[in-house]
């Protein structure tokens, strides 16, 4: 575990939520105790939790001038899990749901897509240690608290973790625009790794060879690509649909 300061009222509150013995203090601005702000003092305080209240440039000086909306913990946060942690996941989920992320550098993005990943009950969420976008405070924030709730899993290397998924008897789908393939016209029930590569340059070479199959989202009007963020949502809802309805 680290020590760092997470930030956002529903980020703070979620955290809390689920790991109150891992807050060390909260700071919040001081004269802010509206209905927003009161429940998250009170939980503070019944945990044991220090409360102190602050102006606003020391808030915004613990987190270099991000958007903090007056509040601020300062917590034990746990680092990306590894293969290791994949491999025990894989043991026990019958029918895992994965998604796997190649070269997603933006927090802003990589926070969406764990929040929609939590939304869409993945069991685990897997990514390069590389190249790639961090579990940073920016990204627990935009994520709303779905980054303390699904597996964030960081590998050493992603084309043989790809491999080992498929030698477990997970099917693995990339996301590509080459395809013709729609993620309609796929078979998404089952155990699944959905593959969604970065904006712009989509999947890597290798990871679009590994993949067992691919599929593209629609387009049907004047622009050509969505945000990763917004297209993994649309693809892992469609998966939902399908395991749910089979």
């Amino acid at each position: 575990m680290s020590t760092d300061f997470i930030f956002g009222l529903h980020s703070v509150s979620a955290f809390m939520e689920r790991h109150p013995e891992d807050v060390l203090e909260l700071f919040v601005l001081k004269d802010r105790e509206d209905q927003r702000m009161t429940p998250l003092i009170q939980q503070a305080r019944k945990s044991g939790i220090s409360v102190q209240f602050c102006q606003r440039k020391t808030l915004d000086e613990k987190v270099d001038g991000a958007q903090h909306q007056g509040v601020v913990a300062k917590a034990r946060l746990s680092d990306a899990g590894d293969e290791h942690d994949l491999k025990r996941i894989l043991d026990t989920q019958a029918q895992p749901f994965l998604l796997i992320l190649d070269g997603i550098t933006d927090p802003h993005n990589l926070g969406a897509i764990l929040r929609s990943a939590d939304a869409a009950g993945v069991h685990a969420v897997i990514a390069p240690k590389d190249r790639a976008a961090k579990l940073t405070a920016v990204v627990r924030k935009v994520a709303c608290g779905a980054a303390e709730a699904v597996p964030f899993i960081a590998v050493t290397n992603l084309a043989r973790t790809i491999r080992e998924l498929k030698d477990a008897g997970v099917w693995v789908l990339g996301a590509a625009g080459e395809t013709e393939t729609t993620i309609y016209q796929a078979s998404l029930s089952g155990p699944l790794a959905l593959a969604m590569g970065a904006e712009g340059d989509g999947l890597r070479r290798l990871t679009k060879e590994l993949c067992d199959g691919l599929v593209k989202i629609p387009m049907f009007g004047a622009v050509s690509s969505l945000n990763v963020s917004v297209a993994t949502g649309i693809c892992l809802y469609e998966a939902v649909r399908q395991r749910t309805t089979s």
